[in-house]
């Protein structure tokens, strides 16, 4: 799948670069534990041989329930994830759920992040990629991914062609979501870098009443799969132990299973480049 090369930091995603990973826990929880993933994540990814594109939220806006962990809130969340940035060097990617957001969080990230469910919100679009950062535009669960062309026209209307578009899974029923592979190279042709979440993508919203569940299990083999059919980049979370993770725990990777995987994302990869 051709498509434009976008640079975020040191880390360029499509346009015949090879596999990106965009990796790490789903909010930040502490500055502690935010330093520790991406201390891991880096040594994992740089053995693997994988470029590697920090993710962590500051706040997580869109959680089930009202008593749900968010995160570490706007000021605290973007002095970690600087901090982050400054002792890895690793380029890094939060998501903004706010037009009064935006000004704060460009000035620390690299590459900024539309949460799905504000994807047709035009406004919304239209100010995030005017902040002039690479932006992650994911594509919603209600979507097709041939309506992703006019939400990539909205914000090259502002200019910024530095622009990725994600697939995370479509609504299927109630509680469920499904993996259309037909859809990567759709969106592909918005000439857009594609990447793959993976993890979102095995996610059951709202499945367990006041939270989202899912099937990690699915995960892998999903994430083989969106590999082979030429994604530029693949988003996971992971945490070091899902169990105690304070969102998205029932779709995040362990980090003690992530480097078989990488090893089988690289390979596949390489054989397809091939």
């Amino acid at each position: 799948m051709a498509t434009r090369r976008v640079r975020a930091g040191t880390v360029e995603i499509g346009g015949g670069a090879p596999l990106v990973l965009i990796a790490g826990p789903c909010v930040i929880e502490s500055r502690e534990a935010a330093l520790r993933h991406a201390e891991r994540l880096a040594d994992l990814a740089a053995r693997a041989g994988l470029p590697l594109v920090y993710k962590s939220s500051f706040d997580k806006a869109n959680r089930t329930a009202l008593a749900s962990f968010r995160g570490m809130g706007l000021h605290e969340g973007l002095a970690i994830l600087a901090e982050v940035r400054r002792t890895t060097g690793l380029p890094v990617l939060t998501d903004v759920h706010e037009k009064e957001q935006i000004a704060a969080v460009a000035e620390v990230v690299d590459v900024l992040q539309t949460p799905a469910f504000l994807c047709r919100q035009t406004d919304f679009i239209v100010a995030v990629a005017a902040a002039g950062r690479p932006v992650n535009l994911k594509k919603g669960q209600f979507l097709s991914p041939w309506e992703m062309e006019q939400v990539v026209a909205k914000a090259r209307s502002t200019g910024n062609q530095d622009l990725l578009v994600c697939e995370r899974g479509f609504t299927f029923g109630y509680n469920n979501l499904v993996a259309d592979f037909r859809a990567l190279p759709v969106l592909a042709a918005t000439g857009c870098p594609v990447v793959f979440d993976a993890t979102h993508s095995v996610q059951q919203p709202g499945g367990q009443g006041t939270a989202s569940g899912g099937d990690r299990r699915f995960v892998a083999p999903l994430a083989r799969a969106a590999v082979g059919a030429g994604v530029d980049a693949v988003f996971m979370e992971v945490h070091e132990d899902p169990s105690r993770a304070r969102s998205d725990g029932a779709t995040s990777v362990p980090l003690a299973e992530l480097p078989a995987l990488l090893a089988q994302l690289v390979a596949i990869d390489r054989a397809v480049r091939a």
